[in-house]
C-alpha cells in the first residue's frame, strides 16, 4: 500500500489550510466533468424517458461518486503525485488536505452517492456506480497502476462506465447502445494517456509509475497508439447505426476517427529525434484532439436525439 502517512499532519505542519477549492480540487473536477457529461448523455438519449429533475439528481449522484473515486485515488496516490510535476500541487500532496481527510470524503461520498441514486433511479444502476468506483479506486488505483504497463488499457473501464450508468438509470439495464458507448471511450483512453506519456515519460519514469512509455519506450508506445486508433474507429462509427444514432452522429464520427486515426499514423512514422527537435509539437496536437474527440462524440450523440425530428434518423 502506498505510504500515506507522511501526509497525514502536512496540512497543519506546512501552514496552509484547505479552502473551498482544494475539496473541490480534491474531487478531480476536470476528469468528472467528463464523467457527468457521458453519463448525461447516456441518460437523455435513452428510449425510456425521465422526469427532469430526477435526471438531474441521478447525473449529480453519479457525479458525487465520480468525485469519490478522484478523492480515494488521491488519497492512496499521494507518495507518487508529489514527484510529478503535473500533480504536485494537488491537495494532499501539497500538504492542504491531509490524507485520512481525503480518505474520508471519499468512503463518505461513495456511499451518499451509491445510496442516493438507488433511491432516486433503481439499485441496478447504483450497484453499477457502487462497482465503478470500486474499480476505479481498487483495481485500477491499488492493484494496476504501478504493476503492469497494461494499467490504463485495463483500468480505463472505470471511465468508460458512466454512460452505462445513465442509461441504466432510465432504463435499469444496458443495450447494445450503453455497451458501444462504453466501448468508445473504453478504446479512446489508451491512445489519449499515451500520446500525454510520450511527453511527459519523465513524469513517469520518476514516480516509477509502468507506463508504457517507460516499460516499452516511446516506439512500442507509438505502435500501440496506432493500433488503438484502428480499433476504436469501427466501434464508434457502429454507435451511429444503433437506435441512437443517425446522420448527423455518423458525420461527425467519421470526420473525427480520420482526423484520429490520421494523427496516430503521423506519430507512428515519427522518430525520436524529430520529436525532441520542435518539442513534441505532433504528439502535443494529437493529445489535444483526443481531449475533443469523446466530447464531440457525446455531444453529437446529444444534437441527434434532440434534432432528430428535423435532421433525421434511423
Amino acid at each position: 500500500m502506498a505510504d500515506t502517512n507522511a501526509y497525514e499532519g502536512a496540512a497543519s505542519d506546512n501552514g496552509f489550510e484547505a479552502g473551498f477549492g482544494d475539496y473541490v480540487a480534491l474531487l478531480k473536477p476536470r476528469v468528472m466533468s467528463l464523467v457527468v457529461f457521458t453519463a448525461f448523455v447516456g441518460l437523455w438519449i435513452a428510449p425510456v424517458p425521465m422526469n427532469p429533475f430526477v435526471a438531474f439528481c441521478c447525473v449529480l449522484f453519479i457525479a458525487l461518486g465520480g468525485g469519490a473515486s478522484g478523492a480515494l485515488n488521491m488519497w492512496y496516490d499521494a507518495d507518487i503525485d508529489a514527484v510529478m510535476k503535473r500533480t504536485a500541487n494537488r491537495p494532499v500532496p501539497a500538504g492542504r488536505i491531509p490524507a485520512g481527510e481525503a480518505l474520508a470524503v471519499g468512503i463518505a461520498l461513495s456511499g451518499l452517492s451509491v445510496m442516493m441514486l438507488g433511491l432516486a433511479a433503481n439499485w441496478f444502476a447504483a450497484g453499477f456506480l457502487a462497482f465503478t468506483i470500486f474499480f476505479y479506486a481498487v483495481i485500477y488505483t491499488v492493484w494496476l497502476k504501478r504493476r503492469t504497463p497494461q494499467n490504463i488499457v485495463i483500468g480505463g473501464a472505470a471511465g468508460a462506465f458512466p454512460p452505462m450508468i445513465g442509461w441504466a438509470c432510465a432504463t435499469g439495464g444496458i443495450s447494445v447502445e450503453s455497451l458501444l458507448m462504453f466501448a468508445l471511450i473504453f478504446f479512446w483512453t489508451p491512445p489519449h494517456f499515451w500520446a500525454l506519456a510520450l511527453f511527459m515519460k519523465g513524469d513517469y519514469s520518476k514516480a516509477g509509475v509502468p507506463m508504457l512509455t517507460v516499460t516499452h519506450g516511446r516506439k512500442v508506445a507509438r505502435r500501440h497508439i496506432f493500433a488503438y486508433t484502428l480499433v476504436l474507429a469501427p466501434f464508434a462509427i457502429w454507435l451511429g447505426f444503433t437506435s441512437v444514432g443517425g446522420p448527423l452522429y455518423l458525420a461527425v464520427s467519421v470526420v473525427l476517427n480520420l482526423l484520429f486515426i490520421a494523427g496516430g499514423w503521423r506519430i507512428l512514422h515519427r522518430s525520436e529525434a524529430e520529436a525532441e527537435a520542435d518539442g513534441y509539437r505532433v504528439e502535443k496536437r494529437y493529445f489535444r484532439l483526443s481531449l475533443y474527440y469523446t466530447f464531440l462524440h457525446f455531444l453529437a450523440l446529444l444534437v441527434q436525439h434532440w434534432a432528430g425530428p428535423w435532421i433525421g434518423g434511423w
